[in-house]
């Protein structure tokens, strides 16, 4: 560059960097209509249980303060019942913790799910206004893990990082499985799972699936591999979850759609599904 062109481009750039190049802008978001939000599971050996909710916008204050966080979220005075097999439960309404499975639910019966795989679940709302919230569905089969597998790195005496190798088998290879893998570290309660993603039963060979980890596992810690059979329904709720969360954090971004399998008049979101999966402790030993 020659020297007589440098002075004038100093003089452009101290221009420019004095302006200020911010600028407010005002973005008129329309009124978000608040929504039914229902999640229930049905697992064979534990009470029927429903947390019914309702979802707030983005942006909406949200309120904590002074117990209000349950009255700006639960569902209150729905009537609820879910039918099986000629028979009909009525879930009540009382904010109940499972202990085991670590969730809350607003809606229960001491009723125990049934290890039923071929009847149907239907499950029937009706809110305090009137409006309406229906689904059907199943509880797939459990697919029971083959092997838990520790292996170490090396074979030195010294070496004591290992990994762990699930293995199950497909349990149907004509049709298109889906499963949910998650492995937890030491606790099941205190920690969030050091894996937890969806797969299907395309990664199968001659009809055996496997899922590792990677040697980050000390001799005498406890390790917790579970495999989740999930129905369509449940697999494309959770997808679009993922969805959703990714797009929340993208200003750019469309906003992403709750994929529920929920019918009625109440335009609710959410899951009614059956869960079935298979859990196995290990101890990691040399």
């Amino acid at each position: 560059m020659k020297i007589q062109y440098i002075f004038p481009i100093l003089f452009l750039v101290s221009i420019l960097a004095s302006c200020n190049l911010t600028q407010d802008v005002e973005i008129d978001l329309p009124d978000y209509d608040r929504q039914p939000v229902v999640e229930c599971y049905l697992e064979p050996g534990q009470p029927y249980q429903l947390l019914l909710t309702r979802s707030f916008g983005f942006f909406a204050p949200f309120d904590t303060s002074d117990g209000q966080f349950l009255e700006n979220v639960i569902e209150t005075g729905a009537t609820i019942t879910i039918r099986h097999d000629n028979k009909t439960i009525t879930l009540e309404e009382g904010m109940v913790f499972n202990p085991f499975t670590f969730k809350v639910f607003n809606y229960g019966s001491s009723e125990i799910v049934p290890e039923d795989f071929d009847n149907e679940f239907e499950l029937d709302i009706v809110l305090a206004d009137g409006e309406t919230i229906t689904g059907k569905t199943t509880i797939p089969v459990k697919v029971p893990l083959d092997s838990v597998v520790i292996e170490f790195e090396s074979d030195a005496a010294t070496d004591t990082m290992a990994r762990a190798l699930t293995y199950f088998t497909d349990p149907d290879p004509s049709i298109e499985n889906r499963f949910r893998r998650q492995f937890h570290w030491n606790s099941l309660i205190d920690s969030m799972p050091q894996q937890d993603f969806l797969a299907t039963d395309q990664f199968a060979e001659n009809g055996r699936i496997v899922f590792g980890t990677g040697f980050d596992y000390p001799v005498g810690d406890t390790i917790y591999n579970t495999v989740f059979n999930l129905n369509r329904d449940y697999s494309d709720f959770l997808e679009s979850v993922v969805i959703s969360i990714q797009s929340n954090g993208n200003p750019f971004g469309q906003p992403a759609a709750i994929d529920s399998n929920l019918g009625g008049t109440a335009d609710a979101l959410g899951i009614f599904t059956g869960l079935s999966y298979s859990r196995e402790m290990t101890i990691i030993e040399k």
